[in-house]
């Protein structure tokens, strides 16, 4: 026997209100991006802000109400900061220092993590776990060992003596994420390599590290902010002023012209353009890294 059709429309169940599917459908993600629209004003108005008083001169940079298009705009900031104070210099000297702290790391940390992530010797989780605790010691306790050790090894007052402890500094952090997206890598291509006859540093030069753009790009972010961005051990052992690195000379120059806001800006514009080419740089292995890292288990 067949149901009747008055049972059939009984048993089925009765459409939602229209008001529900459109306050789920259209009201909830549009209050999502107003926030996101929100947050995302707060971040950038203010970095917007700067850029605008940096092409101020100083007569309109305290103005009521504020320009954000700055009217008439100079460059003579630009001009000024760069010349009068020698930040040419400053910005070779944190460059180099930067670029040469970023490659050691990744090298050093690379072919450790490739270490740790494919080859079985004695005591591998221990060591793994004592270069960990590189990540828990705050950096402020470790300013006095690092002098002394500095001057024993004769790097005081030397760009060396950055980049060594940049170096040593983010050998952990960066062993740790590469370590982890090695793993993850397919043993097999590596195994195939071996019947041909590829040893260990072919396998890792070839393979491992082509396919680990993504970790790459994430560790030379944060490597290349961090020589960069630095303070406290290049104002500590740095003495010579042609030696200074560019955020030391930037807070020198801010308390020289405390209120020469237009020049301090662009001062401080000057210093952010290498930090946002190399993040345009790597930004696509970045988000491919973050992505893999959100579809993968």
């Amino acid at each position: 026997m067949t149901a009747s059709s008055p049972d059939l429309l009984a048993r089925q169940p009765a459409p939602r209100p229209a008001y529900r599917r459109r306050r789920g459908g259209v009201t909830a993600p549009a209050l999502r991006y107003a926030v996101l629209i929100v947050g995302a004003a707060i971040m950038v108005l203010p970095f917007l802000y700067m850029v605008s008083t940096s092409f101020k001169s100083q007569t309109y940079v305290l103005t009521l109400p504020p320009q954000f298009i700055p009217h008439p705009a100079t460059t003579a900031n630009y001009s000024q900061a760069w010349t009068d104070n020698d930040l040419g210099r400053y910005l070779f000297n944190s460059i180099i220092v930067a670029v040469i702290s970023t490659g050691l790391s990744l090298l050093l940390s690379s072919m450790m993590a490739y270490a740790f992530a494919r080859f079985a010797f004695p005591l591998r989780e221990v060591l793994f776990k004592v270069l960990l605790l590189g990540l828990m010691i705050p950096a402020m306790m470790l300013i006095i060992p690092q002098f002394v050790l500095v001057k024993d090894l004769g790097l005081f007052d030397s760009l060396g003596g950055l980049v060594l402890f940049y170096v040593g500094s983010s050998l952990s952090l960066n062993t740790f994420l590469l370590r982890g997206f090695f793993q993850a890598i397919p043993g097999e291509l590596e195994q195939a390599m071996q019947v041909d006859g590829a040893g260990a540093f072919v396998r890792y030069w070839r393979l491992i590290l082509p396919l680990a753009k993504p970790a790459l790009a994430t560790a030379t972010i944060f490597t290349f902010l961090g020589s960069w961005d630095e303070y406290v051990w290049a104002v500590t052992i740095i003495n010579t002023p042609t030696k200074r690195t560019l955020p030391v000379a930037i807070a020198l120059f801010h308390g020289q012209n405390s209120t020469l806001w237009g020049l301090v800006f662009a001062a401080s514009i000057i210093a952010i353009v290498p930090v946002v080419v190399v993040f345009l740089l790597f930004q696509r292995y970045f988000v491919q890294g973050l992505t893999a890292g959100a579809v993968k288990g």
